[in-house]
């Protein structure tokens, strides 16, 4: 493709489909970045069991999220020298046949962060009633909170380039659910350039590690998000607006 791709896995109690994810990625991908979020199944173990030399394996000695299970597959891709940076979740919940689709806006120049939207995919309505209701809920709110017209911000299908990386406060990422939400904040605020493209919803025999109180858990990461738009928005009107009363006194004073 000429970029050299990065696949990013996060897994947590993945035993009965890491492997069917990493067996499904196509060969021009050329590092897959596994990190094992201190599962306490054999999910480590089958990913050693994996015969693909493009796999490196992290271990986080206890568990801190998929968000920040993401963030340390995002440093070893940087460390890797990778140009675009994809996440697939370790659930088989992905599939692999959209990826070239992920990637194809940044290729072309046209985005810096690019995700998936099931909802625009026609197979939408396989998903979960209760996942798609809650997904629209918190895209509709992660568009007040950031500006940016997104419509599945819960998908964690994405592709970001290692520039715009680089320019995040990747240490300051929500570690767990929500960190979709913070992501997006982040790259509202960098001006970064964000596109959706559909992708079809796999659900089968995963299970999700979403409950419903975690979208309480959302809505106030959503929540501080928007309350850090608004403050860095007014500083800078009281910072670059000028006030006329001042400036009609300024005028008088050098007429005279």
């Amino acid at each position: 493709m000429g970029a050299k791709i990065a696949v990013i896995v996060p897994a947590f109690n993945e035993q009965a489909l890491i492997v069917r994810t990493l067996s499904s990625l196509p060969e021009w991908v050329d590092t897959i970045c596994v990190v094992d979020d201190a599962s306490g199944d054999e999910t480590r173990e089958r990913v050693l069991g994996v015969a693909d030399p493009r796999i490196q394996l992290l271990a986080h000695p206890r568990n801190i999220g998929v968000g920040g299970a993401i963030a340390t597959g995002y440093r070893a891709a940087l460390t890797a020298e990778a140009d675009i940076l994809v996440v697939m979740a370790g659930d088989n919940q992905m599939d692999p046949s959209d990826l070239a689709g992920i990637v194809q806006p940044i290729l072309e120049g046209r985005a810096d962060y690019v995700k998936g939207n099931r909802f625009e995919h026609a197979a939408f309505r396989e998903m979960p009633l209760l996942r798609r209701v809650g997904g629209r809920y918190l895209s509709a709110l992660t568009r007040l909170a950031t500006g940016l017209r997104v419509g599945d911000t819960q998908c964690g299908y994405t592709a970001l380039t290692a520039k715009t990386l680089e320019r995040l406060p990747l240490d300051q990422l929500w570690p767990s659910f929500g960190y979709p939400n913070d992501l997006l904040a982040m790259l509202a605020a960098a001006g970064s350039r964000v596109i959706e493209v559909p992708v079809r919803p796999v659900y089968a025999d995963e299970e999700s590690g979403m409950r419903p109180w975690h979208v309480l858990t959302i809505t106030r990461v959503i929540g501080a998000a928007w309350l850090k738009r608004s403050f860095h928005r007014n500083v800078h009107m009281r910072t670059f607006v000028v006030d006329p009363i001042e400036t009609r006194g300024d005028s008088q004073t050098r007429e005279s």
